[in-house]
């Protein structure tokens, strides 16, 4: 009887189908290594050897890497930093209108109707621009003295969002 070491995948040769074994292939849950795998077939056939052969375990349960398609489920989300700022479930707080103003949440309730010239880039949008949205109860108005592109006048009860650009280190009004 001679002995074949199998050290890659072999290449498929005919055989009479009363020669051929029939190999399944099985998982475990925990890393094995088998130093000599022998496979018999029936006394007649030699007997194939697989050397170092190791048996892994499969990535079940949570994965920690990935492609996720076709998933189910609904995730939950809490504290989701969108841009630098984090959406929180607390109310928007409220700054009086002035000359320069200093917003620290993505959206913001503006109290009064003094002109405002500039307002303070809170972080991270000073470094990469992003977008706040006020909701005026006065109608103030804005200059284009300072840091604001272009005058405006806030209508009490509209949202009113200015996208800053770091390039021309300017806010935008929607209107």
């Amino acid at each position: 009887m001679t002995t074949i070491a199998i050290s890659a995948l072999p290449v498929a040769v005919s055989q009479a189908s009363a020669d051929v074994l029939p190999i399944v292939q099985a998982t475990t849950s925990t890393t094995k290594q088998l130093s000599i795998l022998t496979l018999f077939t029936n006394s007649a056939l030699a007997t194939p050897t697989l050397t170092s052969a190791t048996l892994i375990t499969s990535a079940l349960g949570t994965p920690t890497s990935g492609v996720l398609t076709n998933c189910t489920g609904s995730p939950t989300f809490t504290n989701v930093k969108y841009s630098g700022l984090v959406a929180t479930t607390a109310a928007a707080p409220t700054i009086a209108s002035a000359t320069t103003i200093a917003p620290t949440a993505a959206i913001t309730i503006i109290s009064g109707t003094a002109a405002i010239v500039t307002i303070t880039a809170p972080t991270p949008i000073s470094a990469g621009g992003g977008t706040i949205t006020f909701i005026p109860t006065g109608a103030f108005t804005t200059t284009n003295a300072g840091n604001i592109a272009i005058a405006s006048t806030a209508v009490v009860g509209r949202a009113i969002t200015f996208t800053y650009d770091v390039t021309t280190v300017k806010w935008y009004p929607s209107y």
